[in-house]
């Protein structure tokens, strides 16, 4: 770490107001747009990985790539040929002190770099759009929806099927009150059965650190610790330390379609139904286990219940009885929503691209003749798009970090419940868990010195 000390300004949130601020937000007049005459110059951070498939996700929409970062050049040795002419950076501090005709910024680094590097670049007045989860902690989310409310900066959330037909659609048949009311949810994933480990111990073999990995960069704000091949790349997801497990991998996506159409809130209560190891297995200290089931008590708004959802991962499914005679979809996963007429069910991690993947109306007979109702929600090319015409002024995104803070808090409430091993009532105005104190110090976690918020 060189002398210098690159600290983000703390700011006081007051959490009582939050739902009210976050929403009002999203209608709030834009700073810093772009004219739509002028070609916008975005720069991201964490150019492999995830960040390789947003750039070719911003292809479409004329945006030039002004600026690379990543601190493993051997995971993003492609996206730095693909961009000759964009300057390519290992540590994204030197980056923003360098290129101040930065515009946007989107970042796509592992989960605990994303709250640090985001704030960072709304404070320089860049419009950000940052992959999902939003943030790796409760402050942190909380944290980035307050500052994109201050600075009225474009900011979007990664969650692709926001944007899809199919899930604005479910959105929009929700609301019009195709199943009634909704009062039991499930949403499940079959991560991260397959795709990285959990349910470990940290490894205690030296390893060196390989040329064209800069490990203090990688580790930004999480506490130090030599470097191992057990968590890059990707693997991270799965260790306390770094990732979010399934929950922020997939949750996110998963509950998308539910959280919006329902309008929902943060949870007031969360219970840890089962999971495996064992909470007391030493392994839970640094790992999530290996699948879980989680129940999360959402509370009523204006005139729509409390609902009641249930979360699966790791291949634990809900019960087949609840599906109307439907395949149960155990891949991505999906949600289904249960209402007093009916019930809506997303077959994959949104609510579809096409016929293919549509969401289904249950019981499908009841449902066969049903008329969709006019659109009330705007159309777009695709999430990229949605976020670079924000970012010149035209239209909002619908995945503001406002809505984004609160979808994710809800989730990141899931896994402080089975990293403490016990069952969780949230006070959201306080940000507290008022039966566990123990769990502040996860809720607000502190930071490398040198990487504060």
């Amino acid at each position: 770490m060189t002398s210098r000390q690159y600290k983000i300004s703390r700011r006081t949130f007051l959490a009582g107001s939050a739902a009210a601020a976050l929403v009002g937000s999203r209608a709030a007049g834009r700073s810093n747009a772009i004219a739509p005459t002028d070609r916008l110059n975005v720069a991201v951070v964490g150019a492999g990985g995830r960040g390789a498939d947003d750039l070719h996700e911003l292809e479409p929409t004329g945006v030039r790539i002004a600026a690379l970062c990543d601190c493993d050049h051997r995971r993003a040795a492609a996206s730095l040929r693909r961009y000759p002419d964009a300057k390519v950076y290992t540590d994204w501090r030197r980056m923003f002190d360098a290129e101040k005709g930065i515009d946007a910024v989107l970042v796509a680094t592992p989960d605990h770099n994303h709250a640090i590097v985001s704030i960072q670049a709304m404070n320089l007045g860049k419009h950000v759009y940052c992959e999902k989860p939003l943030a790796h902690s409760i402050f942190e989310a909380r944290q980035m929806a307050q500052v994109a409310a201050q600075t009225r900066l474009a900011t979007q959330m990664g969650t692709q099927g926001h944007a899809f037909e199919g899930t604005r659609r479910a959105v929009e048949v929700v609301r019009a009150g195709a199943i009634g009311q909704v009062r039991e949810l499930h949403v499940w994933t079959n991560r991260p059965k397959g795709w990285w480990p959990q349910g470990i111990n940290r490894p205690t073999e030296s390893v060196q650190v390989p040329a064209g990995l800069d490990w203090d960069v990688w580790l930004g704000p999480a506490p130090y610790r030599p470097y191992n091949p057990a968590y890059v790349p990707f693997k991270w997801r799965g260790w306390w330390d770094f990732g979010t497990g399934a929950i922020g991998d997939m949750g996110v996506h998963n509950l998308d379609t539910a959280f919006w159409a329902l309008e929902l809130t943060q949870p007031t209560s969360v219970r840890v139904k089962d999971c495996s190891p064992a909470l007391t297995d030493p392994s839970a200290k640094e790992t999530l286990p290996a699948w879980s089931v989680l129940e999360l008590h959402f509370p009523a708004r204006a005139d729509s219940p409390p609902v009641k959802m249930t979360w699966y991962d790791g291949g634990k499914l809900p019960p087949a009885n609840l599906f109307h005679g439907e395949p149960v979809p155990d891949q991505d996963g999906g949600s289904l929503m249960i209402g007093s007429q009916g019930a809506l069910l997303t077959r994959t991690w949104h609510g579809g691209q096409s016929d293919a993947d549509m969401f289904v109306l249950l019981p499908r007979e009841k449902f066969k003749d049903y008329p969709f109702p006019p659109p009330t929600l705007p159309r777009v090319k695709s999430h990229h798009h949605e976020w670079v015409s924000a970012c010149r002024g035209e239209g909002q995104t619908l995945s503001s970090f406002g809505y984004a803070s609160v979808l994710t808090e809800s989730l990141l409430l899931g896994n402080l419940a089975l990293r403490l091993g016990k069952d969780i009532e949230w006070d959201p105005t306080a940000m507290r868990a008022t039966n566990a104190p123990e769990a502040d110090r996860y809720i607000h976690p502190d930071f490398r010195t040198g990487w504060s918020l």
